[in-house]
């Protein structure tokens, strides 16, 4: 089968859960538009107020990484939907559609500025999830459960090899003589100097920062290179990939568990909702609560040094799983539920739209408001891009069958026009 899927053969479940999760993710994505690049990993770079404290604490409660999680368990879902089944299609389409979502990715962080962009990650991932589309349910939830441990004990060890190297630049710091002092503390005072460098920011990197993200675009784009130059080469591999590989590999069981599609009980799904917040508000509790009892030290709030993190954000991801399936199953919120669904369905547009908004609102392409506004105040942000989509969304697809950057994916993908406009 070489065409995309038909509008009537959509499954609703996942379109609301895509949307759902796509709005989450502007909670979290918004600190890297708005305000100065290390105030996503160091919250005390921009904590002005209680105010932005609160705030803080309830997006790292309820958002944090789970929309994130959320979202890359429905990618999974998509890759079985679209390589298995009476319609799967082949390895050759699947290829070509992650290349054109990795050329959208790179559009993304490079020319629209998102140096936090997540599609490159995805069409990486999701190149490697191929081989698993045949797998039982049972077997990809094991490798997704071994990569979370996995991961969890790789945080555990960057947090312990930081609290040495944090403990050795305190000793070689307070020392009168350090040239006596073992050169392995040297090298640990080093080390921490440098991931220390790279999380606090200094009066006047603070100021060249804003000034380049203010200036023009250009200014703004020639910093960004650098910045996506780090995620890509550095933070991707190392974190990122494995991070959405392991969601990815759940989200595949889950679709196969008949999960994602409302095939489960109402028991099933209240059940899952409780257990899912009960796990992830205790783990994210437990963080919050260190970072607010330490002062947010930074090694109390850098998520890659919280061996707990995995643990929490799937909890929560499960827990808001279980509520907007209930939503679904129950009926309720209708409308809602509609208008989520339509922005799952262009959830690859509102996706790019958050990063264009991001350019006009806060570079100097626009009205330059990096830096300017506290972290609570973003929020009122948020809340008008997530009206604007709940709106257009609806408004669009009553009017085409796809998004204007679906179309064009499947336009890319297929090598074929698609009738997009309705009769």
């Amino acid at each position: 089968m070489t065409t995309p899927v038909a509008e009537q053969d959509r499954i609703e479940s996942l379109d609301v859960l895509r949307g759902f999760a796509l709005l989450g993710i502007l909670l979290l994505n918004i600190i890297g538009f708005g305000l100065i690049s290390t105030a996503y990993s160091n919250p005390l770079e921009a904590m002005e107020s209680s105010l932005d404290v609160g705030v803080w604490a309830g997006v790292e409660l309820f958002a944090e990484g789970a929309m994130r999680c959320l979202f890359s368990i429905l990618f999974g879902a998509g890759v079985v939907l679209f390589t298995t089944g009476a319609s799967g299609k082949g390895a050759a389409l699947h290829y070509k559609r992650n290349f054109w979502l990795l050329a959208f990715g790179l559009f993304d962080a490079y020319v629209l500025l998102w140096n936090g962009d997540i599609l490159v990650n995805y069409a990486l991932a999701g190149a490697v999830l191929y081989w698993g589309r045949n797998a039982s349910a049972k077997r990809l939830a094991i490798v997704a459960g071994v990569f979370i441990v996995l991961m969890s004990l790789m945080y555990a060890g960057t947090q312990f090899g930081m609290s040495q190297a944090q403990s050795a630049a305190a000793q070689v710091a307070a020392s009168a003589d350090p040239e006596s002092l073992p050169a392995e503390m040297h090298e640990g005072a080093t080390i921490w100097n440098e991931f220390e460098s790279d999380w606090v920011s200094t009066p006047e990197s603070a100021a060249a920062e804003l000034a380049a993200r203010r200036d023009s675009y250009v200014d703004a784009f020639l910093w960004n290179v650098d910045k996506t130059n780090e995620m890509l080469f550095f933070v991707m591999p190392f974190f990122l990939f494995w991070d959405a590989l392991a969601m990815m590999l759940l989200g595949m069981a889950l679709f196969k568990w008949g999960v994602l599609q409302g095939q489960r009980s109402i028991a099933f799904y209240r059940n899952l909702a409780i257990a899912g917040f009960f796990v992830g508000l205790l783990a994210n509790g437990s963080e919050v609560y260190r970072a607010v009892a330490s002062d947010f030290a930074l090694l109390s709030v850098f998520a890659q040094a919280q061996a707990t993190y995995h643990i929490g954000r799937l909890g929560m991801a499960m827990g808001w799983l279980g509520v907007v399936m209930l939503i679904v199953k129950s009926g309720a919120m209708r409308q809602m539920a509609a208008r989520l669904a339509a922005v799952g369905r262009m959830a690859l547009t509102n996706y790019l739209m958050h990063s264009f908004i991001g350019i006009l609102v806060f570079t100097g392409a626009g009205f330059a408001l990096v830096g300017e506004l506290p972290r609570w105040q973003l929020y009122f942000v948020v809340l008008g891009i997530w009206l604007l989509q709940l709106w257009f969304s609806p408004w669009w697809l009553a009017r085409y069958r796809y998004g204007p950057l679906e179309w064009l994916w499947r336009v890319l993908t297929y090598g074929k026009r698609v009738e997009n406009r309705r009769v």
